[in-house]
């Protein structure tokens, strides 16, 4: 019962804040209450195009972590190994860590279809967060463990196997689980400016031009549960893959 109080006492705190400011305002246009916010998502839920926009923004999402998960990957392995590769991509990967995410978006409206910015946005998020985590696990490898591995003659596949992957796993992860959250704000945002046919990021952008706010607080509603829900999961499975 402890427990249970101790998780729905923040939540209930911050609805009542959130009642309370909605009860001064008194003006729903500008700040509606939970409880409309709470019935327009359900309303939205009960319907099949909200599952289809949100399964779509999902799987963009998941795609651009995907693809920049694996080139952030290449990338930290290149730059470790190779001085020159390290002297022409780091510069460039840092830049790409240092633009804002808007300068992205227009940037690259410019040279892909509409329906594909929003993973390719969401894949440069999360490209230099895993090369930075990984180089940094790279750089910190205990070099008594490689000569260990020389000295027992062993293959690249059991040196990879045996002491890069344990070594890196808690920095893959750690870059990650950071990188998830970056690719969902991302993403979603790239779909607000150049919104697709199905995607949460265009049903915000009808809100907003529709001035109806309440739709515009479920769909944010919408997107943080969800974001939070694959986070914990997401944090639960590499814990798992940790301990095998």
């Amino acid at each position: 019962m402890k427990k249970l109080l101790k998780k729905l006492i923040p939540p209930a705190f911050w609805l009542l804040i959130w009642a309370l400011a909605s009860w001064a305002v008194g003006q729903e246009l500008l700040l509606p209450g939970p409880g409309r916010v709470g019935a327009r998502l359900l309303a939205l839920a009960a319907t099949g195009g909200f599952w289809l926009d949100l399964g779509a923004t999902l799987g963009r999402v998941f795609l651009g972590l995907a693809w920049g998960a694996l080139a952030g990957t290449a990338l930290a392995f290149l730059t470790h190994f190779s001085p020159w590769a390290d002297r022409l991509i780091s510069p460039a990967v840092r830049v790409v860590r240092a633009t804002p995410v808007v300068s992205f978006i227009l940037l690259v409206y410019l040279w892909v279809p509409r329906r594909a910015i929003p993973w390719a946005i969401a894949g440069l998020m999360v490209l230099p967060v895993v090369w930075g985590a990984l180089s940094a696990g790279l750089d910190s490898l205990d070099g008594k463990l490689l000569e260990l591995a020389r000295a027992y003659r062993f293959s690249r596949y059991n040196t990879l196997r045996l002491v890069y992957l344990p070594a890196l796993r808690p920095h893959f992860s750690g870059g990650l689980l950071t990188a998830f959250g970056l690719a969902w704000k991302s993403g979603v945002a790239a779909e607000v400016i150049c919104p697709p046919d199905h995607a949460i990021g265009s049903r915000i952008q009808q809100a907003k031009l529709g001035l109806e706010t309440a739709d515009l607080f479920a769909w944010t509603l919408a997107i943080v549960a969800l974001s939070l829900a694959l986070e914990g999961l997401l944090r639960r499975g590499l814990e798992r893959g940790r301990k095998l």
